[in-house]
């Protein structure tokens, strides 16, 4: 029997890429978006469904997940992909901006779960894959919020592995990095806040800002097509296994996170964003 994948986030970046992947293995996709309007390319395939689906709308997910139940009879995967990054210093962001970063990535990913949760139930299988970043592994500068976001993300998944394994339904995390051609920067982009008006950052802020310039310059990164090779692989792995690291560029920090001592970790990080050690307990 043709297996079905639901796939949130589809217009662009991992979540097309990861569509395109599932139909070339022979899956049924429900490829859901914000404004499925505008598709053409992936709606004109027999095995995809493109429907529209908005996580901080929840008759909209309802109404996504039903769809996808009629027209394929069932759904065996949910790939959780939605999400964007809110860039900028912490102080700059507004509340209503911190609050839509978590509507977006942590709350809006929850609906979208309990939603599916009763099918998989009835079913007694399924699989759950949650995008996350190595923004969820370690901490950066400039992105606290979209950090925060992802870091809850994880400890969300960790947590609801152990109590859906019992229903024989498994969670799976995939950790992407820096890729070459996503709409996720540019989105992220527009969303950025800027401390004109936070002048005591400046150089804290030139430094990263050269970091991170460095980081994007960076022509061996990962492409969206080799993240959804990952998701993929986590889908169908069928083993207790729950993180993949999608993505080679950020294995040193994850590594450095996980694998050695706190204070080398703190160590590294403060020479890679030009902070001296015990610089705080001067300042004050």
């Amino acid at each position: 029997m043709t297996r079905t994948v639901m796939i949130t986030g589809t217009s662009t970046g991992f979540g097309r890429a990861t569509a395109h992947r599932f139909v070339r293995a022979g899956w049924n996709v429900v490829a859901t978006m914000r404004s499925p309007e505008r598709e053409a390319e992936l709606g004109a395939q027999p095995n995809v469904l493109v429907t529209r689906l908005d996580v901080q709308d929840p008759a909209s997910i309802a109404a996504a997940v039903d769809a996808g139940q009629q027209r394929f009879g069932g759904l065996d995967v949910l790939v959780n992909n939605a999400g964007f990054g809110l860039f900028g210093l912490f102080e700059a962001n507004s509340p209503a901006k911190v609050r839509e970063q978590f509507d977006v990535n942590v709350f809006g990913l929850m609906d979208v779960t309990r939603a599916v949760l009763p099918h998989f139930r009835g079913r007694r299988r399924g699989a759950i894959v949650n995008i996350t970043s190595g923004a969820g592994v370690f901490g950066l500068p400039m992105v606290s919020l979209y950090t925060a976001s992802k870091f809850a993300v994880e400890g969300f998944s960790e947590s609801l592995a152990w109590e859906l394994a019992s229903q024989n339904i498994r969670v799976k995390l995939v950790e992407p990095g820096g890729v070459l051609e996503t709409n996720f920067g540019r989105r992220s982009g527009e969303e950025a806040t800027h401390a004109v008006d936070l002048p005591d950052y400046a150089a804290f802020l030139a430094h990263a800002g050269a970091v991170f310039e460095g980081l994007r310059s960076d022509r061996r990164l990962a492409t969206a097509a080799d993240v959804a090779e990952v998701i993929f692989t986590a889908a169908t792995d069928e083993s207790d296994r729950l993180r993949y690291v999608a993505t080679p560029d950020i294995v040193p920090l994850v590594s450095a996170r996980r694998e050695t001592s706190e204070e080398a970790y703190m160590a590294l990080m403060r020479e890679r964003f030009g902070l001296r050690a015990g610089a705080s307990a001067k300042a004050g």
